[in-house]
């Protein structure tokens, strides 16, 4: 990596630093007050803002795992994600052994009064929906030029582009759920599998399997990688890094009250690898705290039937029951909302605080056009399959919920798909380098 050496200019451009102090303050103050609501809203606040500073911090993003080595024949991104779900799933074999010992279920087959193994929520049952649904979303995220965290977090660092695909997003939260919720109960809908693998392996066989399919994940990009060498059309990991984001250049007598130690500290950019390693922290995190995993796409539902609950539109209780509770007991009640929140807050924390916020509407309505439709996709795709590549597949996955493997599939093949059939036609969708 080139080294580079610090400026005047960086030195003193201090506005975007108090800002990010200020919103930091302001962050405190809104814990405060969510915990006049709920004790335990301040955590899903914290862990959002953490999950949103460490996206922004490593430029780590979920739909990059496909687009990045399908644009640039280099797989560090793949391989940092393989890493997160190992982690990730290690760690959550734990948690979820130790709960099966004392007497806990999987939510699927639990009943009444029944203590539940945390995770397993994102054990879903896996249709025709699942598999349509994640190609969809996977068709999407390139349209969008990101999945659900990824819209999120784009969006908390000023991207025009990830307001339009976010609004649209919102907006195609509900029909996926209500299109999800019809399928489930017809013929074709309830041919399909639910299963939890330890149940069936046992937690360690579940966890050698888990290791075995990202390794074969792994080798595959490892192939791929070099083809795209022998090819010519591999392009360095790191010359995607601004110059901002690279580590300055070392000096003799460098004091730790520096700026140097604060480009260390809050601006030079973190590896995909170390991303990983702090994602999971981060999710296991939310993991242990709530019993559940992290998800992101779920609580958009909640906001499109706010929006539309406001404009005097009546949603069907026995779909959306759980939703209008949420809604009536108010937003800031909801712990994913909240959550959210923070990880869109987070973002642009950590861009602010490296002088690096900047509003950016560099595209043109055809394009906006095309955003939009990602938007609605990822929206749909993501309630039809019953998660995002956060709660449908890492979140699954890493719980071995054989559901997430089934979304990857389907979700990689739609990325693919979508590079493939839009490349050339909106401006994040260039033609693959040959």
């Amino acid at each position: 990596m080139r080294e580079i050496e610090s400026t005047p200019i960086e030195r003193s451009r201090y506005t975007q630093l108090i800002i990010g102090i200020f919103i930091i303050i302001g962050l405190v103050l809104f814990g405060v007050y969510l915990h006049s609501l709920s004790e335990t809203l301040p955590v899903y606040l914290f862990a959002g803002v953490l999950l949103g500073y460490i996206l922004t911090r490593s430029r780590f993003g979920f739909a990059g795992g496909i687009k990045r080595i399908y644009m640039r024949g280099e797989g560090s991104l793949s391989k940092a994600l393989l890493i997160l779900i190992l982690v990730t799933a290690l760690v959550t074999m734990g948690i979820q052994w130790k709960a099966a010992l004392e007497g806990a279920v999987p939510a699927y087959l639990a009943t009444e009064g029944m203590d539940i193994i945390p995770g397993t929520a994102n054990v879903y049952f896996t249709n025709i929906a699942t598999i349509i649904g994640g190609f969809i979303f996977g068709v999407g995220m390139m349209l969008a030029g990101g999945c659900g965290s990824g819209t999120l977090a784009d969006f908390g660092e000023g991207s025009g582009r990830a307001l339009i695909a976010f609004i649209f997003f919102i907006l195609g939260a509900s029909p996926g759920h209500f299109a999800r919720e019809l399928i489930d109960q017809t013929a074709i809908g309830q041919v399909g599998v639910q299963l939890h693998l330890p149940e069936v392996f046992g937690y360690f066989g579940a966890f050698l399997m888990t290791v075995a399919l990202l390794g074969i994940i792994y080798w595959l990009v490892v192939c791929y990688e070099s083809y795209r060498k022998k090819e010519g059309t591999y392009l360095d990991p790191k010359g995607d890094y601004e110059t901002i984001e690279q580590p300055l250049a070392h000096e003799k007598r460098k004091k730790f009250f520096s700026y140097e130690t604060y480009h260390k500290l809050f601006v030079e950019r973190w590896s995909f690898t170390i991303g990983a390693m702090a994602l999971a922290f981060a999710a296991l995190f939310v993991l242990v705290t709530t019993g559940k995993n992290w998800g992101v796409s779920t609580p958009l539902v909640t906001w499109n039937v706010a929006i539309f609950q406001s404009l005097g539109v009546k949603f069907p209780v026995e779909y959306f029951g759980s939703h209008i509770d949420k809604v009536n007991a108010g937003l800031l009640s909801d712990g994913g909302t909240i959550r959210n929140i923070g990880l869109l807050v987070g973002c642009s924390v950590a861009l602010l605080l490296a002088n690096r916020f900047k509003f950016d509407f560099a595209f043109n309505k055809r394009d906006g056009a095309y955003f939009a439709l990602g938007g609605l996709m990822l929206g749909f795709g993501s309630r039809f399959g019953l998660g995002c590549n956060i709660g449908a597949m890492y979140a699954s996955i890493s719980s071995f919920s054989i559901s997430g493997w089934f979304f990857l599939i389907a979700m990689s093949l739609g990325g693919i798909f979508g590079m493939k059939a839009f490349a050339g036609k909106v401006c994040i969708l260039p033609h693959r380098m040959r």
